[in-house]
């Protein structure tokens, strides 16, 4: 290991940054040293701007992955290096603002009710019931589900947060059926090592390969989470506390579920043609 990817990787966890996130914007200034073949003390701001037109012109990178290494360069160069670089100099790409992709209540029952596998049934639940990320499922514990307050209690989620959110009477059931068949000791959902906890990327490939089976399409983690989220609205639960319940900061990152619920667009009046 060089001692500038030991010093950046210190700082990301001084700064209490997960290890997914730094795992992740390692990766991405690995990959940019890589494309000039130099140390990135090395480079500078047109080397910067060169990898940027060379991601966005000639990988066709979406503008989320382009934003990854906006954010880690930002970081190498701003707080590892101490460069004093205006901001503008790596400049973030504009986010298209696209409303969330959604299954209906039917298509979930029936995702559900083709998963044979014990394990794989109770995670894909637990994903949909919690509105949880990939990352929070496969990190819950058996102690943080508690059967009396009936609560699921989310540690340490996006933006080191902790929250709670409701375990439905259903789901607590088939996570019993799941212990009784499995007897997990520690992580609700181990690996295969039964030492650590699943993979999130295991939960990611079981959930798509389940959804093309029986719903002709794939199917990722978060999809379930924007789900679960639009089916709340509909449902009559006050943004407010869907926010909670998703850990969102801003209200209005919440608020763009209510663009997709049925219940809030067929609840408003077309205009009359003239």
């Amino acid at each position: 290991m060089t001692p500038l990817r030991r010093r950046m990787i210190e700082d990301l966890r001084i700064r209490g940054l997960s290890q997914c996130t730094i795992d992740t914007y390692v990766g991405a200034v690995e990959r940019f040293a890589r494309y000039f073949d130099r140390s990135p003390a090395q480079l500078g701001k047109e080397e910067v701007r060169a990898f940027q037109v060379h991601l966005a012109c000639k990988r066709h990178v979406s503008t989320g992955t382009l934003n990854v290494y906006v954010s880690a360069l930002r970081f190498l160069y701003t707080v590892t290096l101490g460069k004093d670089w205006e901001m503008r100099a790596i400049p973030y790409a504009r986010t298209p603002r696209k409303l969330p992709t959604v299954l209906s209540q039917d298509e979930v029952l029936r995702l559900f009710a083709a998963i044979v596998n014990l394990k794989h049934r109770a995670i894909v639940m637990t994903t949909y019931a919690g509105a949880l990320r990939a990352s929070e499922v496969a990190s819950l514990r058996i102690a943080d589900i508690d059967s009396v307050r009936m609560l699921i209690h989310v540690r340490q989620g996006k933006g080191a947060k902790d929250r709670l959110v409701p375990l439905s009477p259903a789901l607590l059931e088939r996570l019993r059926d799941y212990y009784r068949a499995y007897r997990p000791r520690y992580w609700l959902f181990p690996g295969q090592d039964g030492e650590r906890h699943i993979n999130s990327r295991s939960i990611h490939r079981t959930l798509a390969r389940t959804a093309t089976a029986v719903l002709g399409r794939s199917v990722h983690p978060h999809l379930l989470r924007h789900s679960a989220a639009t089916h709340m609205l509909e449902a009559g639960v006050n943004i407010r506390v869907v926010q909670g319940f998703l850990g969102h900061r801003w209200l209005s990152t919440t608020d763009r579920y209510s663009h997709v619920s049925r219940e809030q667009i067929t609840a408003t009046k077309s205009p009359r043609s003239t």
